[in-house]
């Protein structure tokens, strides 16, 4: 049997054990005192608080970036709509002068070869100036005359059967045609070959 040892103040029964082991006391966890355990269960709420706010500040990352890449499509699709805009309004301006263009077209082509005086050459040079100004804005002709019939720039309005043309060749124009970029402002209206 083992004699009981009296311990001395302050040493606990766990201390002697461990003495008698071979090995140097180690303090109990309550020895440690109410501020240690204190500190530590504030550090573990710090570090819970500190891994709670760097999972929202990366949630708020995430969402600030997406929310950034929604408004630049935002300005580009509103910018291009903008631009969209502006030329179908200059574009229906533009099909409004046209039956004016025709209308000198018709008139130039009705003055004889013998009236064509100084009156004739200041009509001509005010055609001129309409023409290039629809040029500046971008319309352009449509070629028809001796091409292949195209219905997105051509319309038929007939057939020339005694033409002597190649099928399917535009032998006359009745009313030119105008485009303004990649838009069709109004087809030329054409006679072509069977």
């Amino acid at each position: 049997m083992t004699p009981k040892r009296i311990h001395p103040e302050g040493e606990t029964p766990r201390q002697d054990q461990e003495a008698v082991a071979g090995q140097a006391p180690q303090p109990a966890a309550n020895d440690a005192g109410p501020a240690a355990v204190a500190e530590a269960q504030e550090e573990a709420a710090l570090a819970d608080q500190l891994e709670k706010a760097q999972t929202l500040a990366g949630e708020y990352l995430d969402s600030l970036q997406r929310e950034r890449a929604a408004f630049q499509n935002y300005k580009k699709r509103v910018e291009r709509e903008r631009a969209e805009h502006s030329q179908n309004v200059a574009g229906d301006l533009l099909l409004r002068l046209l039956p004016t263009l025709d209308d000198f077209y018709r008139a130039m082509d009705a003055v004889p070869q013998g009236g064509r005086d100084e009156w004739f050459e200041g009509v001509t040079l005010i055609l001129r100036k309409l023409e290039r100004f629809l040029a500046d804005e971008g319309v352009v002709e449509i070629e028809a005359l001796g091409q292949p019939f195209d219905p997105a720039f051509h319309e038929a309005i007939g057939v020339d059967s005694d033409s002597g043309a190649e099928s399917g060749t535009v032998t006359q124009v009745v009313q030119r045609g105008y485009r303004l970029g990649d838009r069709v402002l109004r087809p030329a209206l054409v006679r072509v070959a069977p």
